[in-house]
């Protein structure tokens, strides 16, 4: 396995599998996209925490997407939880992500709530979108675990049936005081991709247990030390394997991709009535992105009025 990742190692994703243990794997670390996306709002660090672990995931699973043009989708909602809604997407390498809570219960609560705390009775929909294929699939767990990490498992468990490691980790810069963050993630591959009889599938293997013990080492500090290469992470938990073949890496950015075009093609699908009553005393309607903060300013002379 030769060495090739960059000394300051941020907002990649790189894959690996080792053929011998029937196992794929991801390891990603956010920095620059990840401050760019907390940077446009002001959110609490708990609330910063819990974006940047779920925009690690979102990074972790979007990138096994082998169209370029798909689509991995996190949403999380809940029933009567302070955090009533958290969205983060994954796009040929492109992150956003935003959460809706209520700030002043979020207020009442320590300084390190559990997932609990902050969803409730939530769920989680994990959604792959392939238009190549056009093909969609979405899986839904309940948030009733005690990470993200645990949650993401159990929709691989329930909706594949296919064993898989989750780590995640979010901690601020000693130096800067940004966040970083980091995540593994592993699967044991259905048997049939590896050439053996799918129906003959174990969650107790012994090469998948041997793999899991490995995965479950990983911690935070290594997971979000951008001085520690992605591959040189890989090296450190499976050196000891005959073979491990590294895949090339994907690139990680920050790209809300709201378009002011959009919106107005949006609006116009409204009666004129009715965005008449959006607008202001100046005849502009302001449309907030959720995902970015960017504000976009539409008049109502911009329509174009039905034909006769």
């Amino acid at each position: 396995m030769t060495n090739t990742a960059p000394t300051t190692d941020f907002d990649r994703a790189v894959g690996f599998t080792i053929p011998a243990r029937h196992t794929r794997g991801r390891v990603t670390r956010l920095g620059p996209a990840l401050d760019e996306i907390l940077a446009a709002h002001a959110y609490p660090p708990v609330i910063e925490r819990l974006l940047a672990e779920a925009l690690t995931l979102a990074a972790l699973l979007g990138s096994t997407l082998k169209d370029a043009q798909g689509q991995l989708t996190l949403q999380a909602q809940t029933q009567g939880g302070i955090v009533n809604l958290l969205v983060c997407d994954y796009k040929n390498g492109d992150l956003r992500g935003y959460v809706q809570f209520d700030a002043l219960r979020l207020s009442q609560l320590g300084k390190n709530p559990s997932l609990f705390a902050l969803f409730n009775k939530g769920h989680l929909a994990v959604t792959f979108d392939q238009p190549a294929t056009n093909e969609r699939y979405q899986g839904i767990v309940p948030l009733d675990t005690a990470s993200l990490a645990e949650a993401a498992q159990s929709y691989f468990l329930q909706s594949e049936q296919i064993p898989t490691v989750v780590r995640l980790g979010a901690q601020r810069d000693k130096e800067s005081g940004k966040w970083i963050a980091g995540g593994l993630f592993l699967q044991h591959l259905p048997e049939g991709e590896a050439g053996r009889e799918r129906l003959h599938a174990r969650m107790d293997h012994p090469e998948w247990e041997h793999v899991e013990a490995l995965g479950s080492t990983m911690g935070v500090d290594e997971l979000a030390d951008p001085s520690i290469p992605l591959e040189t992470l890989v090296w450190r938990l499976f050196n000891e394997e005959e073979e491990v073949r590294i895949l090339a890496a994907s690139p990680l950015a920050n790209n809300c991709r709201c378009d002011g075009d959009y919106i107005t093609q949006v609006l116009s699908k409204f009666p004129e009535e009715e965005r008449a009553e959006m607008a202001d005393e100046n005849g502009v309607i302001t449309v907030d992105c959720a995902f970015c903060s960017s504000k976009f300013s539409i008049h109502l002379s911009d329509f174009v009025p039905p034909a006769l």
